[in-house]
């Protein structure tokens, strides 16, 4: 037997109290309707007030469950029941969409490697048609003509291409490249007797203005090789282009168009177009977003973990 020190009773309501000789006997039902039942020394107890002080050796109490009818208990399964189909939504929701992933990884995949093939063919002569333009985004086309370096326009902030350097640093908040602009130049094709846009390449930004690499401004008629670009819609974040400041941040080739007087096709020059003292060609960026591995391990692993939980919560407490 134990003695108790300080014992209390909270949310009790007394039921009945039954004198036996020197005892009291208490049953009761708590907040949770449970029953309760105590037997205490007569003179130690405090009457009605649920609270015991100083019980001495013999105190005795039993917790059982309260007896309910059929209906109660039907009711309470049906609740349990709604409960357990509910809570299994979350473990098959995630399993589903951690599938949905591993198809969306599939197509990216497949993506980049149609994208690398187009720009690694034969360059084909640049058609004047918008549909043929369209249907052509990222094939390698050639042009011949001349720059007219008095209408460049500049799109910054921008960092170097580079593909190996882009898969070191991938999954980084940051970028370790330095940053620049993309200097895009207005160029009469001789061929076509039409003037186009081409993004001629990239350039630190100490040497945006044309006057710092005056040596890599060509002015002789050159035949360039530049891959098929379409127009861009300015993602969300992204600010406005400020045509008047000629701070462009995204590919609007219509606004580009007007600025400069030309035809709304833009082409990327390709990395042999880079001359010494000018801006570095070949900036491409044709590795697209692939983040679907993460996702795959997050949905699966929520599955996983929620459905472990939905076991032992409803499958293994009924067994026991």
């Amino acid at each position: 037997m134990y003695a108790v020190k300080s014992f209390c009773v909270p949310s009790l309501r007394l039921a009945c109290t039954l004198r036996t000789h020197d005892r009291f006997i208490y049953t009761s039902h708590n907040a949770f309707g449970h029953k309760f039942t105590a037997c205490l020394p007569s003179a130690k107890t405090r009457e009605g007030t649920g609270r015991v002080t100083a019980v001495s050796p013999g105190v005795c109490v039993t917790l059982c469950r309260p007896h309910t009818s059929a209906s109660a208990q039907e009711e309470h399964r049906e609740k349990d029941s709604f409960l357990k189909w509910l809570l299994l939504l979350i473990p098959v929701t995630a399993f589903g969409l951690g599938t949905w992933q591993v198809q969306r990884r599939k197509w990216k995949l497949k993506l980049i490697e149609e994208l690398q093939k187009r720009t690694s063919v034969e360059p084909v002569d640049l058609p004047l048609d918008p549909m043929e333009l369209k249907a052509l985004e990222y094939r390698r086309v050639k042009v011949r003509g001349r720059f007219d370096h008095s209408k460049e326009l500049y799109v910054m902030p921008r960092s170097q291409v580079d593909p190996e350097r882009e898969s070191r640093d991938a999954g980084r908040i940051l970028s370790s490249g330095d940053s620049g602009a993309n200097v895009i130049t207005p160029f009469y094709c001789s061929d076509l007797g039409v003037t186009i846009l081409v993004n001629r390449g990239f350039v630190p930004r100490k040497k945006v203005k044309p006057e710092t690499r005056e040596k890599g401004q060509i002015a002789n008629e050159v035949e360039l090789v530049g891959i098929v670009r379409l127009t861009e819609m300015r993602k969300p974040f992204v600010p406005q282009n400020d045509i008047e400041g000629n701070h462009w941040h995204y590919r609007d080739l219509e606004a580009m168009a007007r600025a400069t007087g030309t035809e709304p096709i833009f082409i990327d020059a390709d990395f042999g177009s880079t001359v010494p003292g000018g801006p570095i060609g070949g900036q491409t960026r044709i590795t697209l977003r692939n983040e679907h591995m993460q996702y795959i391990i997050t949905w699966y692993g929520l599955c996983a973990a929620s459905s472990y939980l939905w076991y032992m919560k409803f499958i293994r407490r009924a067994v026991m």
